[in-house]
């Protein structure tokens, strides 16, 4: 009985060890990142998803849903824990969308082609890199889940990984977005104990790096904040990712206008018992 028992620890820390960044699903790996461990329902998946649990440095700091075919982020989920510190500068990418037997954490792509016998060319096929968000015009590397809503030097490089990161209208992410992220935020979370921010993209008709990588029509957050056990408050904002102007919606209005815009089932970003009004 004893060596039964000591065979199935094995066996459950040898599945622990071959969990992996790109999962089959956010609820079994890292549910921790969503309003009740409960992640938006399959009204945005795009045709080829991958599910990514955003590891740095051995740990999970958020959640994507990652579009392979148009090489951007549908949605990061995180935890709005903002602090104090400096903005990172090394971009990272993600290697286990070239498959499993690569590394389960982000890396640079200098790293991928030194030392693990990666082609810039098989990175290329998987994902965006670098040389994409080269000579932009009038754009630049957004965030969807931006350095700033994190305490501390990991969970901050975490962010920057190019599965994170859309084609975004410069004047908006430097001017009303920003102005969302930093002033909004902040005092819309005033008396939350927990805030759970999904920030996503709406795939456009337009592409950079000679039709790589898609850019959004329009850029949206929306967060789901716990007061206290008994009391929950939610908002959400919508841009356009050619202007720099942010609207202010409740959370059902900007459900409503992503299933409009999507055309597909009722979009649900959060569970139930946040409030849509």
């Amino acid at each position: 009985m004893l060596s039964l028992l000591l065979l199935l620890q094995v066996l459950v820390s040898c599945l622990w060890l071959g969990r992996s960044e790109v999962v089959t699903s956010f609820e079994s790996s890292c549910p921790q990142f969503f309003f009740r461990e409960k992640p938006p329902n399959e009204a945005l998946e795009p045709e080829s998803p991958a599910w990514i649990c955003q590891r740095y440095r051995n740990q999970y700091y958020f959640a994507t849903l990652y579009d392979r075919n148009r090489r951007i982020p549908v949605y990061s989920a995180y935890l709005y824990q903002p602090g104090p510190g400096t903005r990172p500068k090394t971009w990272l990418v993600e290697p286990q969308l070239m498959g499993t037997t690569y590394p389960k954490t982000m890396e640079r792509e200098r790293t991928l082609l030194n030392y693990f016998n990666v082609s810039l060319e098989e990175l290329s096929k998987s994902q965006a890199i670098l040389q994409d968000y080269k000579n932009l015009t009038g754009l630049n590397r957004g965030h969807l889940n931006p350095s700033g809503h994190h305490p501390d030097s990991s969970s901050r490089t975490a962010t920057f990984t190019l599965t994170n990161i859309v084609p975004q209208d410069e004047k908006l992410n430097g001017g009303a977005w920003n102005n969302y992220e930093q002033q909004t935020m902040i005092r819309r979370t005033q008396g939350c104990n927990t805030t759970y921010v999904v920030v996503g993209a709406v795939p456009g008709n337009n592409y950079i790096a000679k039709g790589r990588v898609n850019k959004p029509s329009y850029i949206w957050s929306s967060a789901c904040c716990e007061v206290d056990t008994n009391h929950r408050k939610a908002w959400a904002v919508i841009a356009e990712n050619d202007k720099n102007e942010v609207q202010l919606l409740t959370l059902g209005e900007l459900e409503e206008v992503l299933t409009q815009l999507y055309g597909r089932d009722q979009v649900s970003l959060f569970d139930s018992d946040c409030p849509r009004e």
